[in-house]
């Protein structure tokens, strides 16, 4: 459903937003090896999540990757989506023509929408920090 990006982008906000709130800084290493992800391709991923204000990179000695605690609970998985896969998950035709809307639908195109609406809503309601936090107390995992 996610780009291979998108899903590594979640994964990469989760992992800093769990270091954020220890006070730990994390290197795009470190994050690459967490998410099992090729580390050029992380780069760029986080390059795109700070481009969106979604974390925070600090040069130098003691820099490395991190979101405001203040603010994990403000970001949205929907954000995270959007900036590294756009709004086409909430657009896109589920058999993936080109042209699919109310006037022209798909054979999918009303069962598709009623799942898109879900997952738009779920996207935009579900922060950063409950994620985090499930991870934190054991109740979810992002590694296998």
């Amino acid at each position: 459903m996610f780009s291979k990006a998108c899903e590594y982008g979640i994964k990469a906000a989760i992992f800093i937003a769990i270091n954020s709130y220890e006070n730990r800084r994390v290197s795009p290493k470190a994050i690459a090896q967490e998410i099992n992800s090729p580390q050029a391709f992380t780069a760029k991923i986080l390059q795109e999540l700070v481009r969106n204000n979604i974390v925070n990179s600090v040069k130098g000695a003691y820099g490395g990757f991190e979101i405001e605690q203040t603010n994990i609970k403000n970001i949205k998985l929907s954000q995270i989506v959007k900036a590294i896969d756009g709004d086409k998950i909430y657009n896109g035709c589920g058999l993936g023509l080109e042209k699919c809307d109310e006037t022209h639908p798909c054979p999918v195109h009303d069962k598709f929408k009623d799942i898109r609406d879900n997952l738009k809503y779920m996207l935009e309601h579900t922060s950063l920090d409950e994620l985090a936090m499930s991870i934190q107390a054991g109740e979810s995992f992002f590694k296998t």
